[in-house]
């Protein structure tokens, strides 16, 4: 059952691309009793996983904490780093949902769809949605499920950690989704990319910070 959400109807959960050279990954959270936005951004090189540039921002946060519609409370401050990348990236990997979310657009959908860029969301618990525990080996997946349509993959990136749940954001298929979120890990349960956005949300002093009005 397609979610009938005027936003969540114009994603495109289907590849339509073949090669990209450029990642980022996307943490977002809040400071100051949720007064303020922090929103990272780093890109990297493909397939290298090579750090290529990162940005900081701090941003007055402009909208107020609604459940269901937290990716219109992050987002502004995620638009505002990507604004400072000399390069727009050609895939996108959000710490957070994409359409496995109750309006089937979290924050990986809604970046998408701003920015026309392929996106993917990459989360570390469950927002919605039921499956089967996956094998415990690595790219073990199940189908993550949803008033009977799959929203996701429950997918295990290294054997002996617990799994991360992938979904589409948008011009991503479902194992597109699963393949480019697999071809991302180093040594670690989450993807470089998005591990190395929480770096930068953690004030590395490697990241270029902007502090928006």
């Amino acid at each position: 059952m397609r979610c009938k959400n005027s936003l969540a109807q114009r994603l495109r959960l289907k590849i339509d691309w073949k090669r990209f050279t450029w990642l980022a990954g996307v943490d977002v959270g809040f400071e100051d009793d949720g007064k303020v936005t922090r929103a990272a951004v780093a890109l990297l090189k493909f397939p290298s996983l090579d750090p290529a540039g990162s940005v900081l921002v701090r941003a007055p946060t402009s909208f107020p904490y609604v459940p269901g519609l937290l990716s219109f409370r992050e987002l502004p401050a995620v638009l505002q780093a990507f604004d400072q990348l000399d390069t727009l990236p050609d895939l996108v990997l959000c710490d957070g949902q994409g359409i496995a979310h109750p309006r089937r657009m979290g924050i990986a959908s809604h970046l998408g769809l701003w920015l026309d860029v392929p996106t993917i969301g990459v989360a570390k618990s469950r927002l919605v949605g039921t499956y089967r525990e996956p094998p415990d080996e690595r790219g073990a997946w199940r189908p993550l499920m949803d008033r009977g349509e799959r929203i996701g993959s429950v997918l295990r990136t290294r054997s002996g950690v617990s799994p991360l749940y992938i979904s589409p954001g948008h011009r991503v298929s479902q194992q597109s989704a699963i393949d480019y979120v697999m071809a991302c890990p180093r040594l670690y349960r989450l993807p470089e990319t998005t591990r190395a956005a929480h770096r930068l949300w953690a004030l590395s002093t490697r990241a270029r910070v902007i502090i928006a009005n």
